[in-house]
């Protein structure tokens, strides 16, 4: 029988509706089962970070547990050169991002499926995930990057969990030394405001412009304290005292009222203390 003229046709990427291509992992060569991810180019008008270029980023979803930033990495290189690798527990902007810690005090991870968000150097790198073939899997564990899984994973874990006196001690350095420096820039930024916020003899305060494109920044307690006590002694240079006939006579009459107050209180007083000196013999 005679071979037929027709090639196989190389299978095509599997695109699911969403425009979202499906990719196949396989754990190792022995696995007979595969797992399916999602990819699709990050395309979200709202997202104005560049951490995520708009032509370079791929959208995946559907990572499975075992696969850390590394492995991500290691599998997505063979569509191009990888500039980062970002993993997530939901998707989400780049902004929305927690605390940042010490790279040994660590947030504990949470298990399950993660979502990630892949740069590459070139915008060709996202053609060429999305036009893999489904048929041909992506190996996770191969003999040059084995994966660790069950409990030679938890030995890992744990061999890495302990911390490096010497490690740490620099950490602690280097964090107090920065620290000492945000607060001597801080005094030195509220010496400057208080210098600038001085009034002269005559009760002035000079103004002057700040750096272009600078923002205002909030009032200090010392200055909001030194422009109340400035309301105050203005609002008492405005108020006459006993500038009209009455207000003389007002005030005579309540200096007259708080003196007989004083006077009834000294006889009583008086008063009671004579009758705790009587003798009294039985």
């Amino acid at each position: 029988m005679a071979p037929s003229g027709k090639k196989h046709a190389r299978s095509q990427p599997c695109v699911i509706p969403g425009g979202f291509t499906v990719l196949s992992l396989q754990f190792d060569s022995d696995s007979l089962s595969r797992h399916s991810v999602y990819v699709k180019e990050h395309k979200v008008r709202a997202e104005r970070s560049s951490h995520r270029p708009l032509d370079r980023t791929l959208f995946v979803l559907n990572i499975p547990p075992y696969c850390s930033q590394g492995v991500v990495r290691e599998l997505f290189s063979q569509f191009g050169d990888v500039q980062s690798v970002e993993l997530r527990d939901h998707p989400g902007s780049s902004n929305e991002s927690g605390p940042k810690l010490s790279k040994i005090f660590k947030p504990v991870c949470k298990q399950g499926f993660k979502v990630g968000y892949i740069v590459f150097q070139n915008s060709s790198s996202i053609s060429a995930a999305k036009s893999h073939s489904h048929d041909e899997p992506l190996l996770v564990s191969t003999e040059q990057r084995p994966i660790r899984t069950g409990v030679q994973k938890w030995i890992q874990q744990y061999t890495e969990s302990f911390i490096q006196p010497e490690k740490l001690q620099q950490i602690v350095d280097s964090f107090m030394k920065d620290y000492d420096k945000r607060k001597d820039e801080e005094a030195e930024r509220q010496r400057e405001e208080a210098e600038q916020q001085q009034e002269d003899e005559e009760g002035w305060v000079k103004v002057t412009r700040g750096q272009k494109g600078t923002k205002a920044r909030p009032h200090s307690e010392a200055a909001n304290q030194r422009a109340l006590q400035k309301e105050i002694r203005k609002k008492k240079r405005k108020e006459l005292m006993n500038f009209y006939t009455w207000q003389h006579r007002n005030t005579q009459k309540e200096h007259i009222a708080e003196l007989r107050k004083k006077f009834e209180e000294d006889k009583q007083r008086i008063a009671l203390l004579r009758a705790q000196r009587k003798f009294r013999p039985y």
